[in-house]
Parts: structure tokens; C-alpha cells; sequence
């Protein structure tokens, strides 16, 4: 069954693929996303999720014996973080559970002539595709389609996989490129954030409510104006830095302190936009008090009367935004709701996400900060809820923009399976 996406468009899946074509026996390229947080001193990963995530894919194709060849960026060049892969290969073959070979090139003699021998069964993992100039370039599909990384590449494969949602949004030729040449297909991955962002246009997933905050304030108003625009959501409720502009935008005092950190990030000029959707009826609930701090004592406000500096929602606004979520089917939360890496103002974020969590709804997380929470509850198991690996493609897909990605695997489609 493939993807389907908010414009009715359709993305092939392995299923699909194999249906088809057959895998077996076959030379896939799957691009999957690994850029992994590292340690400058060490060089070693600090969190392997993203490793773990993609690791059944993997595991899948090669259990359909294809060929499975890897590729994935990590960091960008000048950056502490722009390594090898080296030590990505050995984490993939410890959560695949079959031996991951690697080797240091991506284009070039020694790549290809690896490529030309893997065997149905085996899995090989390219160097960082930022070694290749190429992979920094964001340009059309067609433009990467004809570059040299494809091209390299493109006659040693019969198919291509993307499982990496997480880089939706760059259209470089890794994403964007093979496509236009080989019959693809979304990756499991890809296809579990597609399948759980197509219940944002679904009728019966009402009603829909989004917990926003975090400190991407210009982000979050995109997001709130195309939610708005579509009539996606039926509640929203703010916390974080954009719960602070919205509230100056009702012309309600949040203290002169908070005022200045609000002007001192270019907030400010925001409060025309805020007050807009306000005065077209975004269905938008604001925090009625604030965990603050004023010098080392930690306080709660009501709102109207906040002296201290804004460092998470209080307990009534919790209370408030919690029984709001018990009658939602779908919940989408993104950013944290105060200062999260302080233990002192976590509690905001932590009791918002077991509300949503405890209600019936659909829970849909996003952002880093939320979903170290999700971990620290042990609730990755849930079945109601998806964890998404997109950070920059969640964010711009909630916005309504394109991502090429998904566009590219569109086109793909259309060329290789013209009767989807």
C-alpha cells in the first residue's frame, strides 16, 4: 500500500517495490539518515537513535536478499562532527544484526568496484556523502540528476530507497537525485512519518489539538498560520516562547524583563502577525501562570502580575492544558514548554507530555527536547504513539511547505509505477 500524501499524491513503499519489480536478488541504494550528535574529544556517537531507527530497514532488505548498499551524510565539512562513518558501520551492525561492511570512498574506483561485488544477502556502507562536494549544493532534481555523484552511481543500482525523512526538506543529490533515474520507494522510516502526519488531513482524527513551544518562534508562527489557513487544528495551546509573544499580542503585561529577552531575540516585530491570527479566530489558548525566576528563587505568577524572568508554565496551566487534551483523538507536540535542561523549570514539559500520553488520542512528538522526556518515561512502546525523526522536515512539513524529498519520490512514481 503506498504513502499517501496531504495532496493525494502517491510514494511507493518496499512493499510496492518488490510487488512490482522483485527485490531479490537485486542492488538497492538506500539513503538513510545517521548524522549522529559526537563527542569532539572522542570522535564517538553520543546518541544512536537515529542508527536504531533504521536499522529494520536494513534488516528488511537484506532478509528479501538484496543487495543493500548505504549511504548517509554526517555533519558538515569544518564542523566538529563532519567524520567518517566508520563507527556508524559498526553501531548499524550491531542493531541490524548482519555484518555491515564499510568503506572509506563514495564515488570513486574503490566504491564502485565494492558496489559491483556485494552479493544479495550482504550490506556495505559508504563513506560520509559530504565528502562529495556536490552533496553541500541544494538544486533542482533535475540539475543533480545529470551531476557526477549520480551518475557515478546511478548505472550499479536498480533501485533506490529513502528512508531518510529526516532530510526531506534539502534537495541534494543524494535525496533528490536518484530518483529521476531508478524506481523508488519510501523506506520504513519514511513511511511511518508519512503514515502518521497523513492523520493531520484525516476527517475523523478530530478533534486535533497541538502543544507548540520551544524557542523557534519564527518557525512556530509559519506553523500556526498554515494550521490556521487549512483548519487542521481544533485547539492549540502555547507554551515556551511563543505563548510570551502571543500573550503581548493580547496586550497582556508579561513584565518588563521578558519584554526586553522577546526584543533582544527579534521577536517583537512578530506581535503584528500574532495579533492577526488572534483577530481571525486562531482556536489558540494561552498559559494562565508562569514558573519564573527573580535572582536565585524560583516562583509561580499568575499572569498579569509577573515580576521574575519566564523559565516554564505553572501548575494551573497544566492542569488547564491537560483536560483539554482528554478529549482529543490526535495530539501533536513540539518544543519544550520552559527551560528544559534546568531540572528546576522540566516539570512543565514533563507533565504535558504524561497528559498527553494518559488521554486517547493519537500522540504525535517532535523536537529533541521532548523526546529525551518520551525516553525518560520509558513510553517509546506505546502504540499510539510516532516519535518523529524529523527535525528541519517535520517543521517545514507542519508549515505547508514542500519538501523535496517526497516531491522527488513523487516523480519517481509517476515514471516507474504509473498505475499507483
Amino acid at each position: 500500500m503506498p504513502c499517501l500524501l496531504r495532496n493525494g499524491q502517491k510514494i511507493p513503499t518496499i512493499d510496492d517495490l518488490d510487488e512490482r519489480y522483485g527485490i531479490k536478488g537485486s542492488k538497492i541504494l538506500l539513503r538513510i539518515d545517521i548524522n549522529s550528535p559526537i563527542d569532539p574529544a572522542s570522535g564517538k556517537i553520543l546518541d544512536d537513535s537515529r542508527i536504531r531507527a533504521h536499522s529494520p530497514t536494513i534488516r528488511e532488505l537484506l532478509e528479501r536478499r538484496a543487495a543493500v548498499v548505504i549511504m548517509s551524510h554526517q555533519g558538515r565539512p569544518g564542523s566538529d562532527d563532519f567524520v567518517s562513518l566508520e563507527e556508524h558501520a559498526k553501531l548499524l551492525e550491531k542493531y541490524v544484526g548482519y555484518p555491515i561492511k564499510f568503506i572509506d570512498d563514495v564515488i570513486g574506483p574503490s566504491a564502485r568496484n565494492a558496489i559491483k561485488e556485494l552479493e544479495p544477502g550482504e550490506a556495505l556502507l559508504l563513506d560520509n556523502t559530504r565528502l562529495i562536494s556536490e552533496e553541500i549544493i541544494e538544486a533542482t532534481p533535475e540539475k543533480h540528476a545529470k551531476g557526477i555523484f549520480v551518475r557515478r552511481l546511478v548505472p550499479l543500482f536498480n533501485y533506490y530507497v529513502n528512508d531518510a525523512f529526516a532530510t526531506a526538506h534539502r534537495s541534494q543529490p543524494s535525496i533528490v537525485g536518484f530518483p529521476l533515474h531508478l524506481p523508488s520507494a519510501a523506506g520504513r522510516v519514511m513511511e511511518r512519518e508519512l503514515e502518521a502526519l497523513a492523520k493531520l488531513y484525516k476527517a475523523e482524527e478530530r478533534p486535533r489539538v497541538f502543544v507548540l513551544g520551544g524557542g523557534k518562534v519564527h518557525d512556530t508562527l509559519r506553523i500556526l498560520e498554515h494550521i490556521h489557513a487549512n483548519n487542521i487544528a481544533d485547539r492549540i495551546l502555547l507554551t515556551g516562547l511563543i505563548a510570551e509573544l502571543f500573550l503581548v499580542a493580547k496586550g497582556i503585561d508579561i513584565g518588563e524583563e521578558n519584554k526586553k529577552l522577546l526584543e533582544a531575540k527579534g521577536i517583537l516585530p512578530l506581535v503584528p502577525r500574532a495579533r492577526r491570527l488572534l483577530l481571525r479566530g486562531l482556536p489558540v489558548e494561552t498559559p494562565v501562570d508562569f514558573k519564573t525566576l527573580i535572582g536565585n528563587e524560583v516562583r509561580v505568577e499568575p499572569v498579569g502580575n509577573i515580576r521574575g524572568v519566564i523559565r516554564d508554565i505553572g501548575p494551573q496551566t497544566v492542569k488547564a492544558y491537560a483536560e483539554i487534551m482528554k478529549e482529543a483523538r490526535l495530539i501533536v507536540m513540539r518544543g519544550p514548554a520552559g527551560v528544559i535542561e534546568d531540572p528546576r523549570f522540566r516539570e512543565g514539559s514533563l507533565e504535558l507530555v504524561k497528559a498527553a500520553l494518559n488521554s486517547d488520542a493519537y500522540l504525535i512528538v517532535g523536537g529533541g527536547h521532548l523526546n529525551s522526556i518520551i525516553a525518560e518515561l520509558k513510553a517509546y512502546d506505546r502504540p499510539n504513539l510516532h516519535v518523529s525523526t524529523g527535525g528541519g522536515a517535520l517543521l517545514l512539513f507542519l508549515a505547508g511547505e514542500e519538501l523535496p524529498g517526497l516531491s522527488a519520490l513523487v516523480v519517481s512514481a509517476k515514471k516507474f509505477f504509473p498505475e499507483l
